[in-house]
């Protein structure tokens, strides 16, 4: 075995060559030590100098139990209602009460969960024919005023009235369309003067996606699909519901952690109990 050659005696710090093959092991070093065991060797009836492979200056000593910032704790202390809705979720808010178009069809002991219109990109071809309408009848009648075809605009006036008032029937029809959802099913109303009413209870929710187009994803809507035991449904496909991902997520919890959205809403009932 060849051994290199010793450090120089006058250098600061020099110590003497070992030659070793391994290292050793380290070991757990205890945590309370005991004086005793840092006893001289050379005495007699003395214990050993070193604990576990370390010695008397390398040994670790515990500094104290650690400590924790007021911040840390804030989320234990008791009566803290937490956050309303898990940190880095979309979901908003639950709604506090249904709106009289929803109320209606709900039983006493059905609690609600929220309610939804449809996304605006449901009226684009209506607000479409629209805007084309108006500028089309402004260019005609202008030329049949011209041309003192009195008759005619008037005809003009009234075919574009009747595209106006169909428009804003479809805007009325719109406003009243509701996505219901509660802790026992989902429902869809709509209509003005035939009210539809389709429900399906979330027991009943065999399999549920959403899907999203490029301008779905742009203008944030979506159209979901619920399937109940492999039947066909009235509430099947869902099409323009805004916020599809927030929507999603507040069918699932429904549907799995029921407990975790009453836990969620008593916190904060109790919250704006205490400010009260």
């Amino acid at each position: 075995m060849t051994t290199g050659p010793e450090p120089p005696a006058e250098e600061p710090g020099a110590r003497r060559w070992e030659d070793r093959d391994t290292e050793p092991i380290p070991r757990a070093r205890p945590t309370n030590p005991d004086p005793e065991d840092f006893a001289d060797p050379y005495d007699d009836g003395a214990q050993s100098a070193t604990i576990g492979g370390y010695g008397r200056d390398d040994y670790y000593v515990n500094e104290g139990p650690p400590t924790f910032t007021e911040d840390e704790f804030s989320g234990l202390r008791s009566g803290d209602p937490g956050p309303s809705v898990p940190p880095g979720s979309r979901m908003a808010p639950l709604d506090e009460e249904a709106s009289r178009h929803a109320a209606r069809y709900l039983f006493p002991t059905e609690k609600f969960r929220g309610e939804w219109k449809r996304h605006w990109i449901q009226l684009a071809k209506e607000g479409g024919i629209a805007v084309a309408a108006t500028i089309a009848m402004g260019y005609i009648a202008g030329w049949l005023t011209k041309h003192n075809q009195t008759q005619l605009r008037t005809a003009v006036l009234v075919i574009w009235a009747v595209v106006i008032l169909y428009c804003a029937w479809r805007v009325a029809d719109w406003w009243y369309d509701r996505f219901i959802l509660t802790n026992k099913r989902v429902m869809v109303v709509s209509g003005i003067f035939t009210r539809n009413v389709a429900m399906m209870p979330l027991l009943r929710v065999t399999d549920m996606k959403y899907v999203q187009s490029l301008t779905g994803r742009m203008f944030g809507y979506g159209h979901f699909e619920l399937e109940s035991a492999g039947q066909d449904q009235a509430l099947r496909n869902i099409r323009n519901l805004p916020n599809p991902n927030e929507l999603y997520l507040r069918i699932v919890e429904e549907m799995y952690e029921p407990e975790a959205v009453e836990a969620r809403l008593g916190r904060a009932a109790g919250v704006e109990d205490d400010g009260t």
